[in-house]
């Protein structure tokens, strides 16, 4: 079963020195939260800010080759964690068929925003282990934590 999200936001988190994408249930309180690399939080967050850059990005490219091909994202899915590896899928439709692209999750969310493609998750990964180990590093934090995304 499918759960809808929506980017809650990103996070940065002075231990790993990683950014954490937070995606958070439209009906519900469950969330999940995926660590990422700096370029793809600066990507989201350019998207998050609908912020026009002078020249595409890689998640405007491939915004650019999914609109000049005619074809539409459908909706990103986040299927599975395998060893602490979030893994997920990009839904291309042609008008007739549906192909699905593996990617990581963070790229899958950059292109989703920028193409206003709905983010679904796996139900059985909203609210694991990893989710109540964030609400605990949240409740810790304190404000020399926070690093800036840009």
């Amino acid at each position: 079963m499918l759960v809808e999200m929506k980017v809650e936001g990103l996070l940065f988190d002075p231990r790993s020195n990683m950014y954490i994408l937070l995606l958070k249930e439209l009906e519900g309180s469950g969330t999940l939260p995926i660590w990422i690399g700096k370029p793809e939080a600066d990507s989201i967050a350019l998207a998050l800010g609908k912020v026009a850059t002078p020249r595409p990005l890689t998640h405007d490219l491939v915004k650019n080759i999914i609109d000049g091909l005619g074809v539409r994202i459908t909706k990103i899915v986040v299927t599975e964690i395998i060893d602490n590896t979030y893994y997920s899928f990009v839904y291309i439709f042609d008008g007739k068929d549906e192909t699905l692209i593996d990617s990581r999750p963070s790229d899958a969310v950059a292109v989703a925003l920028r193409t206003n493609a709905p983010i679904f998750v796996e139900k059985g990964i909203v609210g694991t282990k990893t989710a109540d180990e964030l609400d605990e590093w949240l409740k810790n934090l304190k404000p020399e934590d926070f690093g800036n995304i840009m």
